[in-house]
């Protein structure tokens, strides 16, 4: 019979693999995420992206697929707190240098015993720092730190194999918490993040200090293990000190946090702590690596700490990613509703006769005359239908120019309504600083080069159509013999004169303005195609008029549109998804 224990270590590889599998579908979810929105927490959102997807790939990824690897103990601290010193000290030998000029901890070290060496020579662990293989010499022995090879910049580690450092763990000496260096201060928590425990050095003077404690925090968080190295203890201060900061430590969550004192000791000529000084940190770090299980508990712990807090992370990503949603869809909203409460305007001006002043009733009255042909329409028209034909065909020009009045009047009013448009969107995408940001410098509060030319365009284009309309609908019928006599120009002109005159297309063609210029058009086209079809002719011109228009004005918002991020909505749902899938997977461990 097969035992549960051999179930579970068969069940083992699958559940590796497909934690492995969540984590590098999360990193590539992180790799995505671009937040450029700016909003009130962006940054910090994009900072915690970076750091997130820094950390799986540094320390979870390697973590997951490489369990039995030895533990990778970072000594931290502030700059100055004796971290380098310490080092040395656990190892009984200078390997690390450091000196006055800040900072002191310029390049990270990573010591290992020569028999692990290759956990750390390949990119299991840390992969986006280059590698420098360092090697023990002559000066080790003299009392001196061996030379670090060249000038590697901060990216790259050093890698020292030291038998002084027992098998199971190794010591990674990091830059300063606090160093006047941006870069160093990234690295540092770059380094600390990828630690399976953390031995964090800081002095009897500055161990409030608040840079320390926020790291400190960080690692409550995580779960991590910690040890606390109190340094430079004046000779008396001991339980004093050490009762404060073990409070300290209670209060914040880090009561199991290991708590070392190393009193004020003056450094030997080798710049050597006194072995008794480090003692039982040494034994206790010696103490850990011998135990293969207890190395396994603080790997799987500071592991499932870590993917605990990336849940947390990914999950206020996450929101980030709902809140650029929001506020992207507010701008989007805005610049629709000024755009299409534009078109509405313009739709409007052209429903309540204001087309019908000016130059084209000017137009207009040129063409059908104000005496004769007034009087023949007041009788039956098709007794005059001869007449009125030989009228028509005798006079296409004033037709076109009715047209053209029509096609200028219209022009100015979508001229006049986009700009308006334009300028009330800039406004409001101004006063949102999501939308100041995209803007930037450029001036969207006017209407786009050649849009004059292309709303002419399209009102020529309408007015052909209109044309096209009325020829349509006299082909086959007893009217075409009417509409040719009568003229196309002549009709198409009456037709634009009656859609201009509607009241909103609900009741049917109503009487016009402009001292009843609209009924002759309505006249003349009923008696040649008849009431209902004059109405739906109009109304379908209108609605292609309407079309149209908010076409123009579509392409109009678009420069505002173009500027909003692609939706982050794909990537919100899948960071929220696998941010409870995260959870799972730190439950389950």
């Amino acid at each position: 019979m097969t035992s549960r224990n051999e179930h579970d270590d068969a069940a083992q590889p699958a559940q590796t693999a497909e934690a492995v599998a969540l984590l590098e579908d999360v990193r590539s979810a992180l790799a995505e995420v671009s937040l450029p929105l700016a909003l009130p927490g962006a940054d910090q959102a994009r900072r915690e992206a970076a750091g997130a997807a820094s950390q799986l790939e540094d320390y979870i990824l390697p973590r997951y697929r490489s369990l039995d690897a030895p533990l990778l103990a970072v000594v931290g601290g502030s700059t100055g707190a004796g971290k380098s010193t310490l080092v040395n000290a656990l190892v009984g030998h200078p390997v690390t240098r450091a000196g006055a000029i800040r900072p002191t901890t310029r390049q990270p070290i990573l010591l290992h015993n020569p028999a692990e060496a290759a956990w750390f020579e390949g990119q299991r662990v840390l992969p986006g720092l280059s590698r420098i293989r360092g090697a023990l010499t002559g000066q080790a022995a003299a009392g001196q730190a061996p030379e670090r090879p060249g000038t590697a910049p901060s990216s790259s580690l050093v890698l020292l194999a030291d038998p002084a450092v027992p098998a199971g763990i190794a010591l990674l000496d990091a830059p300063d918490v606090d160093s006047i260096a941006d870069e160093n201060r990234r690295l540092a928590g770059q380094l600390l993040a990828a630690a399976d425990l953390w031995v964090f050095v800081t002095t009897a003077n500055r161990y409030a200090d608040a840079v320390p404690w926020k790291l400190l925090l960080d690692a409550a968080g995580r779960d991590i293990m910690v040890a606390v190295v109190l340094d430079r203890v004046p000779p008396g201060a001991e339980a004093e000190v050490s009762g404060d900061l073990r409070a300290l430590l209670d209060k914040e969550g880090l009561g199991a946090a290991q708590l070392f004192i190393i009193p004020e000791t003056t450094l030997d000529a080798k710049g050597m702590l006194p072995a008794a000084a480090v003692r039982p940190l040494a034994t206790w770090l010696q103490d850990l690596a011998a135990d293969a299980a207890g190395r396994s508990d603080v790997a799987r712990r500071t592991l499932n700490g870590a993917v605990r807090a990336l849940a947390g992370k990914v999950s206020a990503i996450a929101l980030a990613a709902a809140e650029q949603r929001r506020a992207a869809g507010s701008l989007e909203s805005d610049a629709v509703s000024v755009y299409r409460d534009a078109a509405e305007r313009i739709m409007d001006a052209t429903r309540d006769g204001a087309l019908l002043r000016g130059e084209v009733l000017a137009r207009w009255q040129d063409f059908v005359g104000t005496g004769e042909f007034f009087r023949a329409l007041e009788q039956n028209v098709g007794r005059f239908r001869d007449r009125l034909g030989a009228f028509f065909r005798g006079e296409p020009p004033p037709a076109v120019r009715v047209e053209a009045a029509i096609e200028t009047g219209l022009q100015a009013v979508i001229l006049d309504e986009a700009a308006t448009a334009a300028e009330e969107t800039d406004q409001r995408w101004r006063s949102d600083p999501a939308g100041r940001q995209l803007l930037g410098t450029d001036d969207l509060s006017g209407t786009a080069p050649g849009f004059a030319d292309r709303a002419a365009a399209e009102i020529r284009a309408w007015q052909e159509a209109l044309m096209e309309l009325i020829r349509t609908e006299g082909q086959g019928k007893r009217t075409q013999a009417r509409w040719l006599s009568f003229g196309i120009n002549g009709l198409g002109a009456a037709l634009m004169i009656v859609v201009f005159s509607m009241t909103a297309g609900l009741t049917g063609l109503e009487v016009g303005v402009a001292g009843g210029t609209a009924v002759v058009g309505q006249r003349l086209l009923e008696a040649v195609f008849g009431e209902d079809a004059v109405r739906r002719m109009a109304e379908k011109a209108r609605e292609d008029l309407a079309l149209r228009c908010r076409r123009l004005l579509d392409e109009e918002q678009q420069k505002f549109l173009d500027r909003l991020p692609d939706s982050v909505e794909g990537t919100e749902a899948v960071l929220t998804a696998q941010s409870s899938a995260l959870v799972r997977l730190a439950g389950s461990a």
